[in-house]
């Protein structure tokens, strides 16, 4: 039997109508996931909770493509079924560009903004809007924020350029990688619609060699086959700030049709089962933080970690 997935219409509260300045036609769909259009009320929201050292967050987009079994996300959803179709939708927030603009020329300088905290800014259907570069150029025309931009996608290599002009203007600008294992077989089960890890460190690594502040997110941190060669191919890229955090172990942090067969891994993994893996993954993570630890220059990890670099 095939199901199919209908995509929402407005699963998050800030889409609502608001200033339009719809984008050219996008896709109806990209690959496994439907895309919809809908105008946004506001594009910064306060940060709040696990971000509230920021003053903004700033999601282009509802939804992610990527799709990440423990994605946190997902449960901002408003019905069972946006959250359990995960990565099967996404939401674009058509005007954010316009919504953007209407801020006076000025009023984000020196404001820290993370983007994004609720989906990924270069997940693959920025490729053909380039929405979250349209912000960019906004930013870097208009304002000197402090950024953080959070991705684990390879494509944020494209806008080194607005990265360094945002800079160069008076701004800050930090990008964040996320690479959560060495084993390809971890990352398949966990992050379905992913680039490999190996890309992402290569991406990172032109990022810091284009002059970019950069750092790698090991959050979270699913698992080392090898951690010394690990923290090796790490240090590699040239980065010089990583953070670390563990796995999440509450159910309701897994979106349904992915959590039961990459936990089945991690615990085979872990040499347990699902009554003692978290006892034995927390071990495994604890030793390959203090790998990473011994071989990186900057480590930090959690909360304090995603502390703003400047």
């Amino acid at each position: 039997m095939t199901t199919t997935h209908s995509p929402p219409q407005a699963p998050f509260p800030e889409l609502a109508p608001g200033p339009a300045e719809p984008l050219a036609v996008g896709p109806a769909r990209l690959g496994h996931a439907a895309i919809t259009y809908a105008p946004a009320r506001e594009i910064l929201t306060r940060a709040t909770g696990f971000m509230d050292a920021y003053d903004h967050t700033l999601n282009p987009y509802s939804g992610c493509s990527f799709g990440c079994a423990y994605c946190y996300a997902a449960f901002f959803s408003r019905s069972r079924q946006t959250r359990d179709d995960w990565g099967r939708w996404v939401a674009v927030k058509e005007n954010a560009a316009a919504v953007l603009s209407q801020r006076k020329p000025g009023a984000l300088d020196g404001k820290l903004i993370y983007m994004s905290s609720v989906t990924d800014p270069y997940q693959p259907i920025e490729r053909e809007l380039k929405l979250t570069r349209r912000l960019l150029e906004i930013m870097a025309d208009r304002h000197k924020p402090k950024l953080v931009v959070q991705t684990r996608s390879p494509g944020v290599t494209r806008d080194t350029d607005l990265f360094r002009r945002i800079e160069d203007n008076g701004g800050r600008v930090q990008v964040n990688m996320t690479v959560t294992t060495d084993d390809e077989d971890v990352r398949r089960a966990f992050e379905p619609f992913c680039p490999s890890n190996a890309v992402r460190m290569r991406a990172i690594g032109e990022v810091q060699a284009a002059g970019v502040e950069a750092c790698v997110t090991m959050t979270p941190l699913l698992w080392a086959n090898n951690p010394d060669a690990f923290a090796e191919s790490l240090r590699d890229t040239g980065v010089q700030k990583f953070i670390a955090q563990p796995f999440h172990f509450q159910r309701g942090k897994f979106v349904a049709s992915t959590r039961d067969a990459a936990l089945d891994l991690m615990a085979d993994k872990t040499g347990s089962d699902r009554k003692t893996f978290r006892d034995k993954y927390m071990a495994h993570y604890r030793r390959v933080f203090r790998a990473l630890q011994a071989a990186l220059p900057n480590l930090g990890e959690g909360k304090d970690g995603f502390a703003p670099p400047f």
